[in-house]
């Protein structure tokens, strides 16, 4: 697995680095079942003047290749932060869902059409 958190405009710090780490975590095991690389890129971006955060997350594995991100005035970076990695689950969760459906359906079309 090869994750990469950027900070964009600030300095590195590593309790924002250990909190990203730890909010990923849910994400590394949605994914640890898949034996194919995956890459995880979080790109954290805060502003120094309003409270106007963006958080980019890019999530690139065999069967996935999804973006989140999240830009919003008078919120909390963490708050930020939290709603990209609920986004990106979510969008997983959806994702699993049809690719597991696509597999279902796959081979029973030519069942269906002997039995008419």
């Amino acid at each position: 697995m090869n994750k990469r958190i950027v900070f964009r405009h600030m300095d590195h710090s590593d309790v924002m680095e250990s909190y990203a780490n730890q909010q990923l975590e849910r994400i590394e095991e949605f994914l640890s079942h898949s034996d194919k690389p995956l890459f995880i890129d979080l790109y954290l971006e805060p502003s120094k003047v309003h409270a106007h955060h963006r958080v980019e997350l890019h999530v690139k594995c065999g069967e996935y290749d999804l973006h989140s991100s999240y830009e919003h005035e008078g919120t909390d970076f963490y708050d930020v932060l939290d709603h990209v990695i609920d986004v990106m689950y979510r969008n997983l969760c959806e994702a699993k869902r049809k690719h597991d459906d696509m597999k279902k359906t796959c081979g029973r079309h030519d069942e269906f059409k002997k039995q008419r």
